[in-house]
């Protein structure tokens, strides 16, 4: 009897944290191929995807930019299924909040869903984040976060250190369901809050750093959401 066909899934900035655990799940199931993009997939950065079990046999790393429609369109080409993880995380003020921040995270999301419906894809996993949904002091308190939640996008826009990152995946989502209902490409959001764990890589992230500045007296007080 012949082996079940794998489906074929690609992951985003796949050396990130959270998406290098997400390769980790995948592979380990044995039922998917997985094709990571990342900025250098010769680079010893992403070492320990390629150290992973399975990733031998079922893990093609490729090089792409969200910025670049067509080496988007390349990774995504005959995959079964998409998660997009790819996205800046800054750990401080953005000298240049729309090169480094808005642009990757916004249209890095419309380039990585067009080529999704180009290659008639399954269904899109789009990593979004809670600052996406409960950075609004407009929101009644004792009410639950829902599907219905958005942060307020001025009240990202004043807020000096981080508030970019917050408006970015704001918008980034708004768009994702916007080309959603427009195409009916099939879209999920995952909306994560802190992440932190136990690190793959060699770097550690910026949540991560975010929390070890907390704890070493890099800021005054918690951010208020």
């Amino acid at each position: 009897m012949a082996a079940p066909a794998r489906s074929t899934v690609c992951v985003t900035g796949a050396g990130g944290f959270v998406a290098s655990w997400l390769v980790k799940l995948l592979l380990s199931t044995g039922h998917y191929a997985v094709r990571g993009t990342v900025r250098d997939p010769s680079g010893g950065k992403n070492a320990h995807l390629m150290a992973l079990e399975g990733a031998g046999e079922r893990l093609r790393l490729v090089k792409a930019d969200v910025l670049d429609h067509s080496s988007v369109a390349s990774a995504i080409a005959g995959c079964d299924g998409v998660f997009h993880v790819a996205s800046p995380v800054p750990s401080g003020p953005c000298p240049d909040p729309e090169a480094d921040v808005l642009a990757p995270t916004i249209t890095g999301t419309l380039n990585v869903l067009k080529a999704c419906y180009e290659a008639k894809v399954k269904r899109v996993v789009v990593v979004s984040s809670f600052v996406a949904v409960g950075f609004n002091p407009k929101w009644p308190k004792g009410i639950a976060f829902s599907e219905d939640s958005w942060s307020d996008e001025e009240y990202c826009r004043k807020h000096q250190e981080f508030g970019w990152y917050f408006l970015s995946k704001t918008l980034a989502e708004r768009e994702a369901f916007a080309y959603a209902a427009k195409t009916g490409l099939d879209v999920v959001t995952v909306c994560p809050t802190l992440v932190i764990g136990p690190l793959m890589q060699s770097s550690i992230s910026t949540s991560v750093k975010i929390f070890l500045n907390y704890i070493k007296g890099g800021y005054d007080s918690i951010i208020s959401i």
